[in-house]
């Protein structure tokens, strides 16, 4: 029961970063979601920034959970790097948000030191990812992470735009380098 409590609690706040970043949300906010009283959020979590450090650690192993390993993904027949476009594009679109991480980071020097190391763990397990996809598909190490973080870099910046001009054809356009 108290996973469960807690797993929704992390699942209503990481949509209400999603949507307007850490100031979005409060232990009222997300206790009125969840449908239990405030004081049930801070028995899981007891302070503003112990839930954001969490959410942001709930974040970063959702996501690259469901991508899975690269090499295994590339033995399949499926591109990696095609997957993470994937991952990012339904967040736009089936989420209607923006990437957590990439919401959290633009306001990273306003927030606690211990949710921005969390924001940069998500970047970094992100940019291993990108760059082990990238080493499987034959590129040499300093190609692979250079390669992975201007992936990151478009990605995010095409998420912003596009969710901005309300237009996933910005997204789509944008990306399509990637996937060439």
């Amino acid at each position: 029961m108290k996973q469960d409590k807690e797993h929704q609690i992390l699942q209503a706040a990481e949509e209400m970063v999603r949507q307007g970043g850490y100031n979005s949300f409060s232990f009222r906010n997300i206790a009125s979601a969840v449908g239990i009283k405030s004081s049930s959020v801070h028995y899981h979590f007891a302070t503003k920034e112990a839930l954001g450090v969490a959410v942001t650690k709930f974040y970063t192993d959702k996501f690259l959970d469901a991508l899975g390993n690269p090499q295994e993904l590339l033995e399949k027949g499926i591109d990696p790097v095609g997957k993470y476009v994937e991952a990012f594009r339904a967040e736009l679109e089936d989420n209607k948000g923006m990437c957590m991480c990439g919401m959290l980071g633009a306001e990273a020097a306003s927030l606690p030191e211990n949710v921005v190391k969390e924001i940069r763990t998500f970047f970094k397990r992100n940019q291993n990812w990108l760059q082990e996809a990238y080493t499987s598909k034959g590129f040499k190490d300093k190609e692979a992470s250079a390669k992975a973080l201007q992936a990151m870099a478009l990605l995010e910046g095409a998420m912003i735009i596009s969710n901005t001009l309300s237009d996933l054809k910005i997204f789509d356009i944008s990306t399509q380098a990637l996937l060439d």
